[in-house]
């Protein structure tokens, strides 16, 4: 099953910057059905040639969602004086507008809560300290599905590699060490500003193996194209989408690409959007897989932990390619990998 994006119209200002080489055509977004015996060939498929996917069929129940979206509204309606006592963000915790220490902002209020309740940061305690007990109910049940669903797809991309054991990139995940973490954003509606583009979150790739994304039925979120045409997603609540993230992209030696992704403001309504992203423990080394690349003069990238990663990550931009601090060689053709 597909599901038809069109391109965004070219629009180039201070804020929103698109490649000019804009294909008029349609793109086709792969729709993976999670019960569906051929999902593990559709999946490694999508991932090889977008990145990204739309899961339907995924088992979790539409009143977890709902509860979740009720509980993150609650929150972000307090005073403006309560949700800064969880704050700013290091990087868990409240913030608003500013996105990272590197100068990056935009037009959102955000939560990052760590996955890992062990230990608990003070600024994720924090955020608990200013909501009901009824809020880390239905987180801690969301984040357990989260991780069964992306420890499911990753399960299913090995099977289609031939990765052996199956659980070598989902047990990353499932280990109590796996430095998961879950954001909700909220991207408040505005006053349109005529003739500009606003961003809500600048363009970026995800750092982890996979994310996989949830928002209410308000568009805005954008992909880019290996063209670099930038193309809208269409809002869908009751589906996930899940996203190729850098470190997959490393162990597959780039046969996996992380995708650059974006939001733009929506003037009319407000967007609320829910992504865990799927990390590996902070001491786990990243490298292309042997399996994949038994000859490491063949690897694209040199092995790091992801620990190594997350620091270097911190010293950058949104937008900025991360990966280069550990790129070996361009790759000019992925092939042969």
């Amino acid at each position: 099953m597909v599901v038809l994006l069109h391109p965004e119209p070219v629009t180039v200002n201070s804020q929103v910057h698109v490649n000019p080489k804009c294909k008029p055509s349609p793109v086709l977004i792969p729709v993976v059905n999670l019960t569906d015996q051929n999902a593990k060939t559709q999946i490694g498929k999508a991932c090889e040639e977008l990145g990204f996917f739309r899961v339907v069929n995924h088992g979790v129940q539409p009143k977890l969602l709902t509860q979740l979206e009720e509980e993150a509204i609650k929150f972000f309606a307090l005073p403006q004086s309560h949700k800064d006592k969880s704050g700013p963000a290091d990087p868990f915790g409240y913030g608003s507008k500013r996105i990272g220490p590197n100068g990056d902002v935009g037009w959102i209020e955000y939560i990052l809560l760590n996955a890992n309740s062990d230990p608990t940061s003070t600024k994720t305690a924090a955020v608990l300290q200013q909501t009901h007990a009824s809020f880390r109910e239905v987180v801690e049940v969301y984040m357990e599905e989260m991780k069964d669903m992306s420890s499911k797809v990753l399960e299913m991309v090995a099977e289609e590699l031939k990765i052996e054991p199956k659980e070598k990139l989902s047990k990353l995940v499932r280990v109590k060490e796996s430095d998961s973490c879950l954001r909700m954003n909220h991207y408040p509606k505005k006053v349109e500003t005529p003739g500009r583009e606003e961003v809500g979150f600048g363009e970026h790739t995800d750092p982890q193996l996979v994310s996989v994304l949830r928002s209410n039925d308000t568009e805005g979120l954008q992909i880019c194209l290996k063209d670099g045409t930038w193309v809208d997603v269409p809002p869908d609540h009751s589906s996930f989408f899940v996203i190729v993230g850098d470190t997959l992209q490393v162990m597959t030696n780039g046969r996996f690409k992380s995708v650059k992704h974006r939001v733009l403001t929506n003037t009319k309504r407000s967007r609320l959007s829910m992504i865990y992203f799927a990390g590996p423990p902070l001491t786990e080394k990243i490298a292309p897989l042997s399996c994949l690349v038994p000859k490491q003069e063949d690897w694209l990238y040199k092995e790091f932990t992801w620990s190594q990663y997350k620091s270097a990550a911190y010293k950058t931009k949104l937008g900025d390619y991360r990966l280069g601090f550990f790129q070996k060689q361009l790759p000019f053709s992925v092939s042969n990998v």
